[in-house]
């Protein structure tokens, strides 16, 4: 039997459609407050305010009604923010469980033209909004409106009934059952559910169909409704006996108990065991199972399994009773509980030898043999060990590794304990030589990627190891200053010649590389500087830089930069020795976030010198409010800018990105023509931007300086830091003024 729901609009909605059509709906004052013509059909307002903390709303409605709503969102001195910290009102609309027919996405801050303070006009229908602050770190502001229908408050409680039905004996007992039918109607709001509980303490549960009672004894069934107001009606009751069937059931039920729970090596129970109980009857059916704690112990009813926590030896009594009224003979399980070990908090400690024929210089002749190894101390054991070769991906180790190619190598390594701790990763380098003693060659570039790419074009060709040891890709050299594109072919056919008559590539591929390299411009006018590196992996290098603001970034021995390692905080890591106008900027990036996280990083452009900015309490923010960051974030849920995305202005979705296994190295290009701005990843064109100052906020933002928005025609380089969990690395930073 279904819950009778009935509805009636209120005679204040009927009031509010008709001055609507009359022309008499609710406008805004310029102080950005509703005025109505009527106070009965006033357009409702719906406040949000924020203030310093990041992981909360000081304030927001929880419940509204459908129609036409004013929007506040104030983030303001006036509501406790005085650090000038930003924060947003967005509400989802990709998410199927909500409501998705309201786009708002409201940035404020108490530096903006309103003072932090904005509206919006929306409609809202029945249902639920899901609302949350779309800035990094602060995920955990978020919250649901529910929408109710329109019609006047309601203040009017549902009005419940219930009915027992089955069949009765002389003495007015149900005989084998009873079944309790509840209803409900509601005036105002409608019904939104009814709710029913089985004796004096049973809890609330949802009433969908006839509650169906067998168990003999006498009963009491609890039960209410609630209208989509909220109202509750007052708690009712119905108390019935059931008594069982005649019968000639003369058999007591059959009983049985298991113990589960992990063991130590002695049988024990660590930290809990669970005792089940089972029990079957072929003749008038089980009635109630009972169960008692120690020799001792009284008699309880059993309505689920029974868990033991305190540390000793136990036993369990248990027994079953029929509806013909006989009693199980009493049965007992025993078991021990122990406490559980102290927790294992300490990481595996790892260690390393590298083996293999030395010449008198100590480079290795051939080849080297890396054999890890690694012990835990804290009493859960070694889980599982990986290896990094030359800053590739780590992967699993399952026996030595041979590293057979000539030249300079660094192997990482590490090792996780079953607890889930892992060791911080540590380094062994060494040197390969080819046999003979003859030292590797010094390839001119460095490029580990699977198939040769000439600049940004993908030739297709897989970057196979040459006679000489290096890689196709490392001969190209792609990145060195070159005086016309003539040239550049020149050397990159001379190249292909060799490499063609060693044998190491067809005609085809020769080919697909010389068109690569014509498609590429290398060469061209605009493009004769070449690239500088401005982040080469050495001290003096990194000494160029400047942190502003919280976090840190710092320096590796293989030469790249890992953020958050000595201290928390958001902030920059900034290249302050000149500003760049037209450029390609390339760098090469890893996420190195702890578990399951992902990095959350970026890179700022075109931004003005952080120190002439007096007014910003926080110099990092100058990159925020007045360059561009190009997003690195390659988590499926949270932030909606995804890697590639020009944060705030043109997002990027995770299939448009393209993401790779955590720690491995991506190849990254931003190239930014007059305001047109291309975001390339591994080779592939993955955002194109073109700036003309319009924001992806609704309203846009208003702290931009300028009439038109974000439009500087140069500006400085830079690296965020996100924080402590949001770990990046970086290697490799080059720019080329185009």
């Amino acid at each position: 039997m279904r819950p009778v729901i009935r509805q009636r609009r209120m005679w204040a909605a009927l009031l509010a459609a008709l001055l609507m059509m009359l022309g008499l709906q609710a406008t805004t004052s310029a102080a950005g407050e509703p005025e109505a013509a009527d106070t009965e059909a006033a357009q409702q307002v719906l406040t949000w305010t924020a203030g310093n903390d990041i992981d909360r709303y000081l304030s927001a409605p929880a419940t509204a009604v459908a129609g036409p709503a004013t929007i506040v969102f104030e983030n303001s001195a006036a509501t406790g923010n005085t650090t000038g910290m930003p924060h947003t009102l967005t509400f989802v609309t990709s998410d199927p469980e909500f409501n998705n027919d309201v786009q708002l996405n409201i940035l404020a801050n108490p530096g903006d033209a309103q003072g932090g303070r904005h509206t919006a006009e929306v409609t809202l229908t029945p249902g639920r909004y899901f609302y949350h602050c779309t800035i990094p770190g602060h995920s955990q502001m978020q919250g649901v409106l529910t929408v109710t229908e329109g019609g006047g408050e309601d203040t009017t409680a549902p009005e419940a009934t219930a009915e027992v039905t089955g069949t009765r004996n002389a003495e007015g007992a149900y005989v084998g059952s009873a079944s309790v039918g509840i209803e409900a109607t509601d005036e105002g709001s409608g019904v939104d559910r009814i709710e029913y509980a089985l004796g004096a303490d049973g809890a609330w549960q949802p009433y969908t169909a006839p509650v169906v009672v067998d168990r003999v004894g006498t009963h009491t069934v609890r039960y209410r409704a609630l209208d989509r107001a909220g109202n509750v009606s007052a708690e009712r009751s119905v108390e019935f006996t059931v008594v069982a069937p005649p019968s000639d059931d003369t058999a007591p039920p059959e009983t049985s108990a298991t113990v589960d729970g992990e063991q130590n090596d002695d049988g024990a129970y660590i930290d809990m065991a669970t005792v089940t109980v089972t029990a079957s009857d072929t003749g008038s059916g089980v009635n109630t199972i009972e169960y008692a704690l120690g020799a001792d112990g009284a008699w309880q009813a059993y309505t689920g399994p029974v868990m033991v926590h305190r540390p000793g030896t136990h036993t369990v009594r248990y027994r079953a009773t029929d509806k013909a009224g006989n009693v199980s003979a009493g049965k007992s399980v025993e078991f021990t509980v122990v406490a559980a070990p102290p927790q294992d908090t300490t990481p595996p400690v790892t260690g390393v030898t590298v083996e293999g024929t030395r010449n008198s210089d100590g480079a290795y002749v051939g080849d080297a043999t890396v054999t890890v190894s690694a012990t835990d101390e804290g009493g859960s054991g070694v889980a599982g060990i990986e290896y990094s070769l030359d800053g590739g991906p780590y992967l699993a180790y399952t026996g030595p590794v041979v590293v057979d190619r000539a030249g300079r190598h660094t192997v990482a390594y590490r090792a996780t304990d079953r607890a889930g701790n892992t060791s911080e990763p540590l380094t062994v380098s060494f040197t390969v030589v080819a046999d003979g003693g003859v030292p590797a060659p010094n390839c001119p570039e460095y490029d580990e990627r699977l198939t040769v790419f000439v600049g940004t074009v993908d030739s297709g060709v897989p970057n196979r190891v040459t006679n000489n040891r290096c890689r196709i890709g490392e001969l190209i050299e792609d990145e060195k200053e070159w005086t016309s594109q003539a040239l550049f072919l020149k050397h990159v056919r001379t190249v292909l010649d060799a490499l063609e008559k060693e044998g190491v590539v067809d005609r085809r591929e020769y080919r697909a590389i010389d068109r690569a390299a014509r498609q590429s411009g290398i060469g061209r006018p605009g493009q004769t500087e070449g690239y500088r590196k401005i982040l080469d992996g050495t001290e003096e290098s990194f000494a160029r830089w400047e942190q502003v603001g919280g976090g840190s970034f710092a320096l590796n021995p293989d030469g790249s930069i890992t953020s958050g390692t000595s201290r928390p905080g958001l902030g920059m890591l900034w290249f302050p020795e000149r500003k760049y106008g037209d450029f390609s900027l390339r760098l090469q990036w890893r996420d190195d976030a702890p578990g399951t996280g992902n990095a959350n990083s970026g890179v700022f452009v075109r931004f003005p010198q952080v120190h002439d900015h007096p007014e910003e309490s926080r110099p990092e923010w100058v990159a925020i409010k007045y360059g561009h960051e190009v997003q690195v974030f390659d988590s499926p849920t949270g932030d909606m800018y995804k890697t590639g995305s020009v944060y705030g202005f043109d997002r990027v979705g995770l299939a448009g990105a393209g993401v790779t296994q955590k720690g491995t190295w991506n190849d990254y290009e931003i190239r930014v023509v007059d305001q047109h701005y291309s975001v390339y990843r591994n080779g592939v064109l993955i955002n194109e931007f073109d700036n003309t100052g319009g924001q992806d906020f609704s309203p846009p933002r208003s702290d931009d300086p300028g009439t038109d928005g974000r439009r500087f025609a140069s500006g400085y380089i830079g690296l965020q830091v996100h924080g402590t969990t949001d770990v990046v690395s970086y290697r490799d930073v080059r720019i080329r003024e185009l």
